[in-house]
This record gives structure tokens, C-alpha cells and sequence, in this order.
């Protein structure tokens, strides 16, 4: 394995012609057109007030061959002066416009990416690395930014560049000429770098993704890293990452430093000759010094854009690059699609699975040719071994992932032609560990439900083992409830995302129940928490606690992703089948009339003696 195996391309990442990039560059920056006209006047005359120093600075030589005047000297140094000056104005202006429609621009892009990226399915998130999408919107956007920044730049020097040529053609031609010779050699060598360099651009921007994508793993798992008492082995993966960067930016850096000595060594070549030339011309007298150190002057800066570009040529296949890795994660298709945009109303929660065929991976079926009616309101809960299938029902119904064949229909309607936005809205979901945002309890439970007052918030609390929940919390429903909720217990986390889901008021609750264990009190506040949702929605409950079962209008027991046995609770322990054997591995134990083995055989000979 290579240096660079770890630096692969993402599926959804693609090559873009220079024609193509250029068009979508072009359409972010068509708003700014008003600005980019001015900055382009500014920069024609940048390059005019540039181009006239070399003439006045001539005219120096050629005034100081007679007895130059003070008044003539004076009016020189004046006009320099004033081309410095003006020189000045005019960049500062031009940078200004520039600065401010590439702010904007990449403000769009930034923004377009973000949408892109939450927009993608869970599916997507499950194939790429969260920390490289963040680095695509990130760092690749800055990049893309200072690519405009730098063509700018270089596109006025290249107008100043062609102000001189015209300078120097009509200084001498002869001269001009022989420059104009040596130009495709100076063109061709920067062309050639141009593959070389956008190569190992794009590999040093997937070795920085790579290291963001490790830290920000590494950060988000930190507890259980110190539980485990980790810190080292972190260390390691998060040094083989930055060393991986280390060694590809270092090769980059090597490579992209070749450009610009060799171009300067090669102009210097050809200057060296014309000075030569120009110099004989000069002493035999067909040309006057003046004007061979016009043409000295600006051959250096008619050169100087020329290198100046191949210098930035980094910096450009950087943007390039970007731009390349920006417009992959705006253009991935996604994996969830809806043949429709049909607008939603209000549900009644009716669900049909009609032979579904689903798989996460091609060669691993999970479903397959599964059926399941959800009558409005019913309450079905899931139960099975881990791997049954339970949670990919929730969450195709929750449209998180695409299924293969056959039809999902809510209410009679096919899933696919919802508006998902507007479907959505009318889903409750509770993953199996509770994600809490930073802020207050307050803002958590609002979350879906933005114009929920505080009034109502406590009057639905109330309604929870009368509120008491909400005296554990040190400021009630203003308690901070700290990064993904880190403040408050297990328990607490799950009775807010209950809340949030009671004040959302959905037509569909999905529930993946926590198996984390809570003492009974708390137990009994999130069963009555889920009895006021139960009772107004038709719930899909993934449940692992023994009070959650028995609540459910029906038990659908599952296994390798078929259905083998549904019922309630009592039939299906009357069967004796699979039901009943979780039952006394998993839930047995929950209950109030459950006695370890031997306890009772302790009882009843205590019993005896007494």
C-alpha cells in the first residue's frame, strides 16, 4: 500500500473540466457583476498609471543626458509622485470591491453546501465521515475565495502587461520581437505543472479532511476515550492523520516550489539576452538610452505577471480544488428520492409495508418481502434480537433511508410522493440515546415547536408525576443543559425529548426506547410522559423495557428480518414461543413479580422453620 491509500476519493466525488468549473464559478459570481465591473475600471486604470512609470522614469534618463532643468526634474519627481499615489487610490478601491463580492459569493457557496449537506439522508452520513463534509464547507470554501482573490490579482497585472507590450512594440520591434519568441517557452513550461500541481493539491486537501475527521471523532467520543483510559491510542490516530498531512503537504510544497524559481531562472535567461542586444543597439546608436531602459524596465514588468502567475499557481489549483470538492457535495445525488413534492395533510397515521425488500449494503438483505399493516392510533411496539430489522421499519417510515422494492403507504398514500419537509413535520421521533442541543431545557423542548410558550411547556410538564421531574433540574426549564445535554442524567434527557415530541404533537411517533436503566420513579414518569403521546398518535415503539411492551396494542415479534410472531402481551406468552423466551431473558426481570432463582425455595423453607 501507497503513501497516499488512505487519501481516496469519496464515491460522490467527481472530476470537473476546466470549461465546467469556470461556468459554475461564473454563476456564483454573477450577482456581483455591479462590483466586478467597477473592480475591473479600477484595475484598467491601475494598469495604465502602472504602465506610465516606466515612460516617465525613461524620460528621467533621457533629460539627465543634457542639463536638465530644476523646474523639468521637479515636474518628474511630481509626476512620480503622483503615480505612487494614484497607484495607491486605485488598489486600495479595486481590493475593496473584490474583497467584498467574494465575501458574498462564498457566503452563497458556504450556504448552498451547508443546505446540501443537511439535506442528505442518514444514509449518506453512514458512508462519509462527518468531519471531512465539515472541511469541504469549511477550509474549501476559504480556498475557493482566496482563488478569486488571487485571478483578480493576476488579471490586472496581466492588462498592465499588455499596456507595456504595446509599450515595447513601439519602442523597438526588433526587441519586441525577439521577446515575443522566447514567451511559449515561459507558457509552455507553466502549462506543464498545471496537471502536476492539481494533483497533489487535491491530495493535501483530503489529507487535512482526514485530520479534521479525526479530531472531530476523537473530541465528540472524549468520555469514553478517558473511561477506557484511551488518551494514547487518540493520540496515535490522530498523529498518523497529521503526519499523513505532514508528508503529502510537505511533497505538495516541493513540488509547487519548482514553478517559480525555474520560470524566474528561464525569463532571466531571456532578459540577460535582450539586454544584451539592446545594449549594442544602444551603443550603436539606433536606439537612445532612454529608450533602451524603457524597454529594460518594462520587460521586467511585462515578465513579472507572467511569474506572478505561475507563483500563485498553487493557490489557484488550491481553489480549483476546492471548488472541485464544494460542487461534488452540492451535486451528490441523493439516496432517498421522492418521485413527488405532493403537498401533506394532516395524517392519520394509517402505515403499510407492501413487500418491502431493503438493504443497507448490496450483498446484506434486511427486509425482504415484509408486509405490516399500523391501523390510525394503534400502539405497535417491536421486539426481536438486535439485527431483527427493528430499527430500519422506523426508520424507513421516518424516510431517513431508501428501500429497495415494493411500496411504504401512509394513510393509502404512497411515502414517496410526500413533500418530506411537510411529512416530517408530522413525525415524532426518540432515538435510543436522547440528543439534547446546547441551551436551555427551554429551547430543547421548543425545538420543533418554535412558538410553544413557557406556560404551555410547564402545563404539559405538570401532567408528568405532577411536575416533580422538573424540581430535579437546578433552574427548572432554564437549566443549561451543556453539549449534547451532558448535564443532565440519562433519565432527565429522555423525559425532555418526550416533551419536545408532546409539544410537536405528531400524527406518527417512532420510539427507539433506551436500554439505559433508571430508577423506578423515573421509569414511571417517561411511561406516563409516553402515555400522552400514545394516546393522541399511532406509535411505532422499538421497546426494550417490560412496561413498554405491555402498553402496546400489539407486539410484533421480529427475526432476521421477518415477522414470526404478533399478539399482546398475555396471548403471546400463553404460546410459549420466541416471545416467551425474551421475555424471560429480557424482560422477566422487570417486573414487580419477578423473584430471582432460589428465592422462593429461601421463602418458603424460612417459612417451614417458623
Amino acid at each position: 500500500m501507497g503513501f497516499f491509500a488512505r487519501l481516496n476519493d469519496e464515491k460522490y466525488d467527481r472530476q470537473y473540466s476546466d470549461r465546467e468549473l469556470a461556468r459554475r464559478i461564473f454563476e456564483y459570481f454573477k450577482p456581483q457583476s455591479r462590483r466586478l465591473a467597477g473592480a475591473l475600471v479600477f484595475a484598467l486604470l491601475l494598469a495604465g498609471v502602472g504602465a506610465a512609470l516606466p515612460v516617465v522614469v525613461a524620460r528621467i534618463v533621457d533629460l539627465l543626458k543634457g542639463k536638465p532643468s530644476l523646474q523639468a526634474v521637479s515636474l518628474v519627481g511630481l509626476a512620480v509622485l503622483l503615480i505612487g499615489i494614484g497607484q495607491w487610490g486605485l488598489n486600495w478601491a479595486r481590493r475593496s470591491l473584490v474583497v467584498r463580492a467574494v465575501g458574498d459569493a462564498v457566503l452563497d457557496l458556504r450556504t448552498r453546501a451547508f443546505r446540501a449537506a443537511t439535506a442528505h439522508d442518514l444514509s449518506f452520513y453512514d458512508q462519509f465521515s462527518s468531519g471531512r463534509v465539515v472541511s469541504r464547507i469549511t477550509a474549501d470554501s476559504n480556498d475557493f475565495g482566496q482563488l478569486i482573490v488571487i485571478v483578480t490579482e493576476v488579471g490586472a497585472q496581466l492588462v498592465q502587461m499588455l499596456i507595456l507590450g504595446a509599450v515595447m512594440v513601439r519602442t523597438d520591434l526588433k526587441l519586441s520581437l525577439l521577446f515575443m519568441l522566447f514567451l511559449p517557452a515561459i507558457f509552455g513550461l507553466a502549462a506543464g505543472f498545471r496537471s502536476l500541481a492539481r494533483t497533489v493539491t487535491r491530495r493535501g486537501m483530503k489529507a487535512m479532511a482526514d485530520v479534521n475527521a479525526t479530531i472531530k471523532e476523537t473530541i465528540s467520543g472524549i468520555a469514553i476515550a478517558k473511561n477506557f483510559r484511551q488518551e494514547v491510542s487518540i493520540f496515535k490516530s490522530f498523529d498518523e492523520s497529521n503526519q499523513q498531512s505532514y508528508r503529502v503537504n510537505v511533497q505538495r510544497g516541493f513540488v509547487l516550489s519548482l514553478v517559480f524559481p525555474t520560470l524566474d531562472a528561464l525569463a532571466g535567461v531571456f532578459i540577460a539576452i535582450l539586454v544584451y542586444v539592446g545594449g549594442l543597439s544602444a551603443a550603436g546608436g539606433l536606439v537612445s538610452v532612454g529608450a533602451w531602459y524603457l524597454f529594460i524596465m518594462s520587460l521586467n514588468q511585462f515578465i513579472f505577471p507572467v511569474l506572478n502567475l505561475s507563483a500563485f499557481w498553487a493557490q489557484i489549483q488550491a481553489g480549483l480544488s476546492a471548488a472541485e470538492r464544494i460542487f461534488a457535495l452540492i451535486d451528490a445525488e441523493p439516496n432517498v428520492i421522492q418521485t413527488e413534492q405532493r403537498a401533506v395533510p394532516p395524517l392519520k397515521g394509517r402505515i403499510h409495508f407492501e413487500d418491502i425488500h431493503f438493504r443497507y449494503t448490496d450483498n446484506e438483505p434486511v427486509l425482504t418481502h415484509f408486509n405490516l399493516l399500523v391501523q390510525p392510533g394503534e400502539t405497535l411496539a417491536l421486539v426481536g434480537h438486535t439485527g431483527a430489522g427493528k430499527s430500519s421499519i422506523a426508520k424507513l417510515i421516518a424516510r431517513f433511508y431508501e428501500f429497495q422494492d415494493g411500496r411504504l403507504l401512509i394513510d393509502g398514500q404512497d411515502i414517496r410522493t410526500f413533500d418530506l419537509a411537510q411529512y416530517r413535520r408530522q413525525l415524532g421521533i426518540v432515538a435510543q440515546v436522547p440528543f439534547l442541543f446546547s441551551g436551555r431545557v427551554a429551547d430543547n423542548i421548543r425545538y420543533a415547536a418554535p412558538h410553544t410558550t413557557d406556560e404551555e411547556m410547564l402545563g404539559m410538564a405538570s401532567q408528568i408525576g405532577d411536575g416533580e421531574w422538573l424540581e430535579t433540574l437546578p433552574n427548572g426549564i432554564q437549566t443549561e443543559v451543556g453539549e449534547r445535554g451532558g448535564r443532565l442524567s440519562m433519565g432527565q434527557r429522555q423525559l425532555v425529548a418526550l416533551m419536545r415530541v408532546l409539544m410537536q404533537k405528531p400524527a406518527i411517533f417512532i420510539l427507539d426506547e433506551a436500554t439505559a436503566s433508571v430508577d423506578p420513579f423515573t421509569e414511571w414518569q417517561i411511561q406516563q410522559a409516553l402515555n400522552l403521546i400514545l394516546k393522541n398518535s399511532t406509535s411505532i415503539l422499538i421497546a426494550h423495557r417490560l412496561s413498554t411492551v405491555k402498553a402496546a396494542d400489539r407486539i410484533v415479534v421480529m427475526e432476521k428480518g421477518r415477522i414470526i410472531e404478533e399478539g399482546n402481551h398475555a396471548g403471546l406468552l400463553a404460546q410459549g414461543g420466541h416471545y416467551a423466551t425474551l421475555y424471560n431473558t429480557y424482560f422477566r426481570h422487570q417486573s414487580l413479580d419477578y423473584r430471582p432463582p432460589g428465592v422462593a425455595e429461601f421463602i418458603a423453607s424460612k417459612s417451614e422453620l417458623s
